[in-house]
């Protein structure tokens, strides 16, 4: 007995075929267009003038200097409560900048005792224009555009780590 395969049952092989490497490659899009994945392992609380707690954020810490070189550079989304941290040796002035950075952020510089000194609310995504602290600072933290005006931190406030 000599088995055919008939031409339909041929053609549904092949759109089966067609149809798994069509969501195998939908996979993959979907992966790459959130880009690269923080891993938060920090939180950050923010606290007000009578140090009571304004809210808390997962934070991915970059310490060394490789990690806040790339920062949240091709990072292209981020949960509402989650940001970095970023821990600089040394107190000074600093400047940052949004080249390569697709998401709009809060940009907190704050100084070495954990007062927040500048505040960049909203910045503009892939921009180069430097963004200064304006005073010494030795912490930066970053968070998603909108967190600081929703949960109301301001200059002058404190965060604790």
């Amino acid at each position: 007995m000599k088995f055919q395969i008939t031409p339909i049952i041929t053609v549904l092989l092949i759109l089966g075929t067609l149809t798994s490497c069509q969501n195998k490659d939908s996979k993959e899009e979907q992966e790459s267009d959130r880009g690269r994945q923080l891993e938060l392992t920090q939180e950050v609380t923010f606290l007000n003038s009578s140090s009571d707690t304004v809210s808390t954020l997962k934070v991915a810490v970059a310490d060394e200097q490789e990690e806040r070189n790339q920062g949240l550079m091709d990072v292209n989304e981020m949960s509402s409560d989650a940001g970095m941290l970023f821990i600089f040796p040394e107190e000074s002035e600093l400047s940052f900048y949004m080249a390569n950075t697709p998401l709009s952020l809060d940009i907190m510089f704050v100084n070495a005792d954990s007062i927040i000194v500048r505040i960049h609310h909203s910045t503009t995504p892939f921009n180069s224009e430097q963004l200064p602290s304006g005073k010494p600072a030795k912490f930066v933290v970053e968070t998603n555009a909108g967190y600081a005006v929703a949960n109301d931190i301001q200059e002058g406030m404190r965060i604790r780590f």
